[in-house]
């Protein structure tokens, strides 16, 4: 297969998938799938980039980290001297606490006075079937500059989403763009299939970076390497990693 082909192919299977997550059809039947053949289908979707970034994956050594911030949305100082790249899932409960327990301290003592700029990367587990939507439509209220704020929504109202159905999770993550004020591009927005290979991307390149759950932080620049912390730490975890690597 030429490698145009394998990318038409993967658009087809990202469309299929968006649309009959939400209810909308598959290849132009107006039949909903199970829930079970909707699973298998993103499965067989993600397996390709994640062989693909397994196969390019550097080997263990002691050398430092290096993560690419891509072009995700970023909180804090462009230029600030550190920066926190977060792989995190909207629907994982210790992201959740993370968000609210440690994140407004690390806000308060380095995000607002610039030493630390916060990079949010999608990490959707398969665990969680409301996940991949979610991140979608995050993506999508960053397309129109309030991804921040739905970031906000999706962590403070999880407990509102994380077990809808289908139908019943798409009327609320667009109740959710319409509260914040959205346009109703948002709504053909969250069935786009570049959006999904956006989501995916970033799994695959938290996947070859060595994570294997939710939240994964990697900590430093550019220049000195990134120090991995894995799961919801206390500020005093982070802080003590900011510091250090500030004097590295």
């Amino acid at each position: 297969m030429s490698a145009n082909s394998g990318n038409m192919l993967k658009g087809l299977i990202a469309a299929i998938a968006i649309a009959a997550f939400f209810g909308g059809y598959v290849l132009g039947t107006s039949s909903s799938p199970s829930n079970d053949e909707i699973a298998k289908l993103i499965m067989e979707y993600n397996k390709k980039p994640l062989q693909i970034q397994e196969a390019v994956q550097a080997p263990t050594d002691p050398s430092p980290i290096f993560v690419s911030h891509d072009n995700d949305p970023f909180m804090g100082n462009p230029n600030a001297p550190i920066t926190i790249v977060e792989f995190s899932d909207f629907q994982c409960p210790f992201c959740s606490r993370f968000y609210i327990e440690t994140l407004p301290s690390i806000e308060q003592a380095y995000i607002d006075t610039g030493i630390v700029k916060l990079v949010y990367r999608d990490m959707p587990l398969g665990i969680h079937k409301n996940a991949i939507p979610s991140h979608i439509a995050a993506e999508c209220a960053n397309v129109q500059g309030a991804f921040w704020a739905y970031h906000d929504i999706l962590f403070e109202r999880q407990n509102q989403w994380q077990n809808l159905d289908s139908v019943s999770l798409e009327e609320k993550l667009v109740e959710y763009a319409q509260e914040l004020g959205l346009d109703s591009s948002f709504n053909s927005c969250i069935k786009s299939a570049s959006i999904l290979e956006e989501v995916q991307k970033d799994y695959a390149q938290a996947t070859g970076y060595g994570v294997t759950g939710t939240p994964t932080f990697f900590i430093g620049n550019d220049e000195i390497g990134f120090v991995k912390l894995s799961g919801a730490k206390p500020f005093s975890d982070f802080q003590s990693v900011i510091e250090s690597q500030l004097n590295t």
